[in-house]
């Protein structure tokens, strides 16, 4: 059972959007969204986020597999910050992602 959910854990991959406390966005892929949003909340993140905290997760979208993952990284980071914004927004109205609330670093 533990063997399964690790495969299944190593295969289903996230390419996540933080909003930083400056108004900047980072953007990451994983394939443990919730370990790795508490790892950049707990200022152990990439070197960009640590010196922008707190840091919230704006949008989450699945991926097959890791290079999926990591493709969908690059090629959403060349896009303008605008167009960001509207992938952002396109994507929330759809409800096809996973969005989440703000979430206070402290836990509260």
């Amino acid at each position: 059972m533990a063997n399964n959910l690790r495969a299944k854990r190593l295969t289903t991959c996230w390419v996540y959007v933080l909003k930083c406390r400056d108004g900047s966005l980072y953007t990451g892929w994983t394939n443990d969204l919730e370990k790795r949003l508490r790892t950049h909340q707990n200022g152990k993140g990439g070197k960009y986020t640590r010196s922008r905290l707190p840091v919230n997760l704006v949008a989450a979208w699945k991926k097959k597999s890791p290079r999926e993952a990591r493709s969908c990284e690059v090629l959403f980071k060349q896009l303008s910050r605008e167009e960001k914004i509207l992938k952002i927004c396109k994507a929330m109205k759809a409800r096809s992602t996973r969005v989440r609330p703000r979430v206070n670093p402290d836990g509260a």
